[in-house]
Parts: structure tokens; sequence; C-alpha cells
């Protein structure tokens, strides 16, 4: 039982949230309603769900001698000892196996998403993560090839407006997990992370700042669009707005007075106000667009 437990923790499911991601198309293209389509999005989020879970194998395999530096990444089950790097590999065969099956029984495009952001990821791995600023680009292309699988992937033409908002967000969640990393490890943070001795906290609250703004410009200005207004038949979706102005500026908070913000996955649920944000806002914008 304790070895089943370690390899659920090695899979990190609490991190599949990220790929609700995915499921940005069929909600912002008036597509939730088709029952088929919502099954395609479904598999299309698992299929990047058990792929994510292998590249989080791929790292902690890499970054298993670095990992043993880290505060809380040392406790993780290969970096402990927990697992054995065969049982990991097997479990990263099995995986990568289900995601490209499941990605198959979607579309030929999800597979080639699929691939693409395995070999990202691992290029990531390897080299990309040490090179400054591009190494939070690559970040951010992985939230990216989310909405791309949730969108071209099943069919669904992409808003270019929500694109970029997608976009945005991705870049401001990446150098707000940096400037996380800096408030976490202080001095220690470079002989874990090289690229960290690259960024300085006053950079990096630059750059959250320019991502920020762009997120809100992005998606105010993707309510106000007259495609969104005939896609969804109201003009009234300008009254999200003040949902996610409210999450941006409570993230950030979060950020500077507590430290958080390393984790988007854990910090959604430890903070009750960016909780009542999202629900808020979701719940207002299917009230909104039903």
């Amino acid at each position: 039982m304790n070895q089943l437990t370690n390899l659920w923790r090695l899979m990190r499911p609490r991190q599949w949230i990220k790929n609700s991601f995915v499921f940005t198309g069929i909600l912002f293209a008036n597509a939730w309603h088709q029952p088929q389509m919502i099954q395609r999005v479904l598999l299309a989020a698992a299929a990047f769900s058990l792929a994510a879970s292998g590249v989080y194998i791929i790292n902690d395999l890499l970054d298993r001698p670095h990992d043993l530096n880290h505060p809380r990444k040392k406790l993780r089950p290969l970096a402990a000892g927990k697992i054995s790097v065969t049982a990991a590999g097997i479990l990263l065969v099995v995986l990568l196996a289900a995601a490209l099956a499941l990605g198959l029984l979607v579309s030929n495009r999800v597979v080639a998403i699929l691939l693409i952001y395995l070999l990202v990821n691992v290029a990531y791995s390897i080299h990309l993560k040490h090179v400054v600023i591009l190494d939070v680009f690559i970040i951010a292309s992985g939230f990216m090839l989310r909405i791309l699988a949730g969108t071209l992937g099943v069919g669904i033409a992409p808003s270019q407006w929500l694109l970029l908002c997608g976009w945005m967000m991705a870049l401001f969640l990446g150098f707000a997990k940096r400037r996380a990393e800096i408030y976490a490890l202080s001095d220690d943070g470079p002989t874990h992370r090289r690229v960290l001795s690259h960024y300085q906290p006053v950079l990096l609250d630059h750059m959250i700042i320019v991502t920020a703004t762009c997120v809100i410009l992005s998606y105010s200005l993707y309510t106000m669009s007259p495609a969104t207004i005939q896609t969804h038949h109201t003009e009234s979706l300008i009254y999200t707005v003040p949902f996610v102005i409210y999450g941006i500026f409570r993230y950030i908070y979060s950020l500077h007075r507590q430290s958080a913000g390393g984790d988007p996955a854990l910090q959604i649920f430890s903070d009750p106000h960016l909780l009542m944000a999202i629900v808020g806002w979701l719940l207002v914008t299917l009230w909104l667009i039903r």
C-alpha cells in the first residue's frame, strides 16, 4: 500500500488542475451543450493529465540529486528513496503509452500536440530550464498546448483574444513561480535552480506587472469583441472582468505577503479569496452564456 501511495504521489495528481486549460475552448465556443464534444474534451484532458504526470517523473529522475538540496522537494518519493528508478521508469512508460492512446481516440492533432508537449518538456528538463526568460516561456507553452488540445485538437476554432489572454496568464504564472522560488530558497536558490541566479526580484516584479496587465486587458477586450458578443448572444461578459482583476490582485498579494505562488495548484485551494474569485467568475460566466 505504501508503494502504491508513493507511486500516486510521484504522479502529482494535484497538478492535474492545470489541465483545466483544456476546457477553455469548449466553454467559450459555446459547445458545452454537445455531449460528443464534451466527451472528446474530457478524453483530451485525461490524456494531458497522464502525459503531465509522465513529465513530472522525467523531471524527478533528472533532478533527483538537486532535489536533495531543496527544503520541500527532498521529500519527493524519488529523492527520498521511497521509489526505485526502475519502478519510476515502468510507470513513466505506462503513463505515456496511455496518454497517447487516449489522445488517438480524440484526433491525430491531439496526439501531435501531446508529442510536442513531451519533446518541449524533455528539452526543458535537459537544458532549457537554465536559460533565463526562455525557461518561463517554455513553462507557458505547456499551458498554451493544453488550450490548443481543447480547441484545435477537438475541432474548435480558438479565439485569438482568448489565446492571447491564455498566453499572458501562463507567463504571469511562470514569472510568479520564479518569484516565489526566490522567496522560498533565499540565498540558496541558485544551488538548486541555476537560472535563479539570473533573476532579480525587481526584474520579476516588472514582468509580473506587465503580464498581469496584459491578462486583464486582453480578457476585457475579448468580452467586448463583436465576435464574442455574436457567439454568446450577450454583451454582459464584461461583468466577469472584476472577478479576473480580483483574482490577479489576490495572487500578487499572496506572492508578496505570504511568499506563496510557487505552485498555482496549491495556491488556488489554500487561498479562499482566490478560490472564491475563480468560482464566482465561472458561475457568472456560465449564467451569462447559458
